[in-house]
């Protein structure tokens, strides 16, 4: 099976975790989002990924390259200008002669692609989009379906709510729908081509298959996904922290004298030094160093980052390459180049 990945957007909302690097690859516990959400494909049957791309590329072609060292064959598809969800689907047509997914990469979920699949097929629809069920959808456009599931009408932000169930950002496409996207224009998949297709008395089935959902767009939600994995709402495959409480990688070093107070992810080769206390809810990325008698808490670190001796650090998302020094940090985001105070992380 195939997949299409919408990666080009510019992640502004999440700045400055995004100066850097695009949406797609910020780390979730330790590995960029665009990497879990292939691996969750490949565990799916999904073994040829096509890359939607625009900002900052680069980082996403050298981490994957040609995709064989992640078990998969990736393609990439540069936009010279945005051409908006709709135009970058119709810009990877080329690569398509059958049923496949389309996805927003700032999206994480646990939503059953086989299933949805399966689905697709049994409702011989030409499009399928999965939904998600949020309390009050009056900030969000929803989606109005029959008896049968499928869709009837798309409401953006309405003032009557008839329907909680919103675009989830997970799409299965037949081929034939790309020929009624027009060329080189800027185009938006869910305010012209869905209607487009209703227009068509073509078919637009609901999935409900998402029972845990988040788009990581904003740094609110970067901090929640990261609570809602430490709590155990959300599992990643490879680590459950109900069933267990620290989690270290490849040749991570703890001194015999720190104490670990879980849930704590450590990357490979991060080191924690004499004294220090780490946790909870803490991740030390990979070949990051905490100094000695440092006292960390409720924060996420990401690669590389060296945190001297003595500081203290709560409730802290901090880039890769950062060397922290001051005394004590809270409530910040910290990159090489700025500390941003705010109130409203909370890992």
């Amino acid at each position: 099976m195939k997949a299409l990945l919408l990666v080009g957007g510019k992640g502004t909302r999440l700045r400055p975790l995004t100066d850097g690097l695009p949406k797609p690859m910020v780390p979730v516990m330790g590995k960029p989002l665009l990497d879990r959400t292939l691996q969750t494909l490949k565990r799916h049957g999904v073994d040829e990924i096509v890359l939607s791309t625009c900002y900052k590329s680069e980082a996403i072609r050298s981490y994957f390259k040609d995709g064989s060292d992640f078990g998969m064959k990736i393609h990439y598809v540069d936009e010279d200008f945005p051409l908006g969800t709709g135009g970058a689907i119709k810009n990877c047509e080329k690569y398509f002669d059958d049923s496949f997914f389309v996805l927003n990469a700032d999206i994480l979920s646990n939503i059953d692609f086989s299933g949805m699949m399966r689905y697709h097929k049994r409702k011989k629809a030409d499009i399928t989009i999965a939904v998600t069920r949020v309390a009050n959808p009056s900030a969000y456009g929803v989606i109005e379906y029959d008896k049968n599931s499928f869709v009837t009408s798309f409401r953006e932000k309405p003032k009557k709510i008839l329907s909680h169930y919103i675009n989830a950002g997970i799409y299965i496409f037949e081929p034939k729908v790309l020929r009624q996207i027009p060329s080189g224009q800027k185009i938006s998949v869910e305010r012209e081509v869905f209607p487009g297709v209703l227009e068509n008395k073509q078919k637009i089935a609901v999935y409900k298959g998402c029972h845990y959902w988040i788009d990581i767009g904003t740094l609110r939600k970067y901090a929640m996904v990261h609570r809602d994995g430490f709590t155990g709402r959300y599992q990643l495959p490879e680590v459950n922290f109900r069933q267990r409480a620290i989690y270290s990688q490849l040749n991570a070093k703890i001194s015999g004298s720190a104490t670990l107070r879980g849930p704590v992810y450590l990357g490979a080769g991060a080191q924690i030094g004499d004294g220090a206390i780490v946790g909870p809810h803490v991740v030390v990325g990979n070949n990051s160093i905490i100094g000695n008698k440092c006292a960390i808490s409720y924060s996420v670190l990401w690669d590389n980052i060296h945190v001297a001796s003595g500081v203290k650090m709560d409730e802290c998302i901090v880039t890769n390459g950062c060397y922290m020094e001051r005394s004590s940090y809270c409530h910040a985001i910290c990159t090489p180049d700025i500390v941003k105070n705010i109130s409203y992380v909370a890992i």
